[in-house]
């Protein structure tokens, strides 16, 4: 039977949260949501847009969460006063999902892992990768501070209906290649603004050879191509994923078959080779082969994209029984105490450190520029963070290369961009 009006995963999630049987591409709703995330950066303009227009309540304890994760353990006295300013707001409104030092974690790796995101959902979060929830099935998509506080206030946000392209991927990954790969060979491909505004849904009978760390990382890149969020199918993998996370009942959604799509690309994965964004654009892509072993000061790895236990557990196993070279700096900064936890209990922490490498505790720290990883005049760094932009990890004229844990890892050992092996 022909459906009238036929609709894409992300249309069908935001049809159903506006209470509209339908909706298509440029269509201005306002939809319910479950989940209202900020930080301790984006938080505190949030509570004084809150305040400034005199809001009273929030519209569910449980359905806004804070992460005090950017420039937590506190940096400065500016950092200090901002997390106190969310600590008194959560307290004063019973928030639930309040997540300090001790408890915190990097939020877009957090926020799954405590199961506050789930299939279905529509999500929205002060941050810019907040568009990571996509990997289980959720629109969720990054907003300004001023939509964090009428979120917080009404339980509600508009949005323009966006279009979508379609990422049709075949195949498996090769060894030492992974979700970050993939997801840098498609910004290569398609540019910093190919996405403008649209969905990127992934599709085919590739993604059951994707992991759900794989596709955790490349939903949380999909704003580098200038994605309003991107979308992967739900799955017997995502449902694993969730059960013993989320303990409410969830939606899935799927999208019709006549769906209409901007474009179609097709993505085989096992042609996908180990991929590094040179300075200062993630869409700035060399496959390995097209580096020339460039000399490096510091790698980072971690960080909302690639902090997770399988990222931890493919750098152990390359820098097991090496040393860090004497020229670089290596820091490691697993998402989550749990996965913190995981890596210690695994031996990943003594490898780590054995190597030479510092461990960190949960933060967003480096990848922002903020603390603890800060680059100096002339630096360059392999990072497995997500931004690579002018300044980004410190002076204006470092350099930041982004990269997969397995090529961070063995660069780390080589003291230049290189695979593992070489």
């Amino acid at each position: 039977m022909k459906i009238d009006n036929p609709m894409t995963m992300t249309q069908k999630i935001l049809a159903a949260h506006a209470g509209l049987p339908s909706v298509k591409p440029g269509d201005l709703i306002m939809a319910k949501l479950d989940l209202v995330l900020g930080n301790d950066i984006t938080s505190p303009v949030a509570i004084n847009e809150f305040e400034k227009n005199n809001f009273k309540n929030i519209f569910d304890r449980q359905k806004i969460t804070m992460v005090m994760d950017h420039f937590t353990p506190n940096k400065d006295i500016k950092a200090a006063e901002q997390c106190k300013q969310c600590r008194t707001f959560a307290k004063q409104y019973d928030i639930e999902n309040f997540y300090d030092v001790g408890s915190a974690g990097i939020e877009h790796c957090l926020i799954p892992e405590k199961g506050l995101a789930a299939a279905g959902d529509c999500i929205i979060g002060a941050d810019s990768h907040t568009c990571t929830y996509g990997a289980l099935g959720a629109f969720s998509t990054g907003v300004g501070s001023t939509d964090m506080a009428a979120g917080m206030a009404s339980g509600q946000a508009w949005f323009k209906v966006p279009e979508a392209i379609k990422f049709e991927l075949k195949g498996n990954l090769k060894k030492y290649v992974s979700g970050k790969d993939v997801i840098l060979h498609i910004i290569g491909m398609i540019g910093v603004e190919g996405a403008l505004y649209q969905s990127m849904e992934f599709t085919g009978s590739g993604i059951a050879n994707l992991s759900m760390d794989d596709r955790l990382c490349m939903a949380n890149m999909a704003i580098e191509a200038g994605a309003k969020n991107g979308i992967f199918p739900v799955d017997e993998a995502t449902i694993a994923f969730m059960k013993g996370k989320v303990k409410r009942p969830y939606t899935i959604y799927k999208a019709d078959k006549e769906a209409v799509y901007s474009k179609t690309i097709q993505i085989d994965l096992g042609s996908i080779k180990p991929t590094i964004a040179f300075p200062h654009l993630p869409s700035n892509t060399k496959t390995i082969d097209e580096c020339g072993g460039i000399s490096i000061d510091q790698v980072v790895i971690g960080s909302c994209t690639n902090g997770r236990i399988s990222d931890m557990k493919i750098a152990a196993e390359i820098l097991k029984g090496k040393k860090v070279h004497k020229s670089v700096r290596v820091i490691v900064i697993p998402a989550t105490q749990e996965i913190y936890k995981a890596s210690i209990k695994h031996g990943y922490v003594n490898i780590f450190i054995d190597a030479g490498c510092a461990v960190s505790t949960p933060t967003c720290g480096p990848c922002l520029g903020g603390h603890m990883g800060i680059l100096a005049e002339g630096e360059r760094c392999v990072s497995t963070t997500n931004r690579n932009f002018v300044g980004r990890m410190g002076h204006v004229k470092s350099e930041v290369y982004l990269a997969s844990p397995a090529v961070a890892a063995a660069s780390a050992i080589a003291g230049k961009i290189t695979i593992p092996g070489v």
